[in-house]
């Protein structure tokens, strides 16, 4: 049924029969696997054999989805790993108190 809708990487599409909306992520053509992306962020991956059994039709981006929305993601990430960095410079201080002998200068 889907033999006139070959998948693409980027293309969204609907399947008919479920009503699922989803994008491709990427195409193996070596393993014949397609991995798609539905709406609500699944992932799963369908063989070549599957994917001409789906009716499938073409459809636009749906509204409100960005493929920015993963890249915002990733910056928050980003953010909050140079955070942690700034807190790990706590226990390089405590190498201030010691002495080139070793002494870390507190009377016992």
């Amino acid at each position: 049924m889907s033999r006139d809708n070959e998948p693409v990487k980027g293309q969204w599409y609907e399947n008919v029969d479920d009503e699922e909306t989803f994008r491709v992520l990427s195409v193996d053509e070596d393993a014949e696997l397609i991995e798609i992306e539905y709406l609500d962020g699944e992932i799963d991956e369908l063989d070549v054999e599957e994917w001409h059994e789906l009716d499938l039709e073409l459809i636009e981006e749906p509204e409100g989805w960005s493929e920015d929305e993963d890249e915002d993601e990733e910056d928050e990430d980003e953010e909050l790993d140079e955070d942690e960095d700034e807190d790990d410079d706590w226990d390089d201080d405590e190498d201030d108190w010691e002495d080139d002998d070793g002494d870390d200068g507190r009377e016992r």
